[in-house]
């Protein structure tokens, strides 16, 4: 998954960033509305964590403007926990509400349930071919047989997983893959890519080398 969190707080930002790169995911971080519109315009994310009060303005109102144009899922990070602000939150359409201080766990187990839902699907689990993937908890299961997965092949076989079909370019995989400030190249893609082939072999799935356009998974 590719994050976008906007944060203003430094250490709290760093240690969210910090804990979802550790589960694969790639986090680009905004401290303020005006750069969060910068990442917005240069890239899709599949989930933003927006703080409330940021010093160039209310998240909250940023959500109201920007849900007419982007239907990418939000969960507001805030201080104030009252009643009012989580109902004004949610009718500003945000899909989840976590007041601060929070637990990792918690705000990761939120974090998959809002995306299940966008989603359409109440459980995590895929089918693929003869196996069975869980990208929420990172499991790969043929039979009685386990695989174990790293987490960046978690991702991976997650794109692949929810896009079965569609040829996927090295830079989109490039794109939900590593954060902007990543120092990686399309190499890294195929290195990859040829990793994760290994682990589903004989599954009854496959990814396939489209000459010139990139991959893509056929069951």
């Amino acid at each position: 998954m590719r994050y976008l969190l906007v944060e203003d707080n430094r250490e709290l930002a760093e240690a969210v960033v910090n804990r979802l790169c550790l589960d694969g995911h790639a986090v680009d971080h905004a401290a303020t509305l005006a750069e969060a519109e910068d990442w917005l315009a240069a890239t899709g994310y599949d989930l933003i964590l927006l703080d409330v009060m940021l010093p160039d303005g209310d998240g909250r109102d940023f959500l109201a403007r920007s849900r007419a144009r982007i239907e990418t899922p939000v969960i507001m990070l805030t201080a104030r926990s009252q009643v009012s602000d989580r109902v004004g939150a949610l009718d500003q359409g945000a899909d989840d509400y976590i007041p601060t201080p929070f637990d990792f766990e918690e705000l990761e187990a939120r974090c998959r349930a809002v995306l299940r839902r966008r989603g359409g699907s109440a459980r995590n689990e895929i089918t693929l071919g003869e196996a069975v993937f869980d990208p929420m908890a990172g499991t790969l299961r043929h039979g009685d047989i386990s695989v174990e997965l790293r987490n960046r092949e978690i991702r991976l076989l997650e794109i692949f997983a929810r896009h079965t079909g569609q040829i996927l370019s090295k830079g989109q995989l490039m794109d939900r893959l590593f954060s902007f400030d990543a120092d990686v190249t399309e190499n890294a893609i195929e290195v990859y890519v040829g990793r994760l082939r290994r682990r589903i072999d004989g599954m009854g799935v496959r990814i396939e080398t489209v000459r010139g356009l990139g991959y893509r998974m056929e069951t």
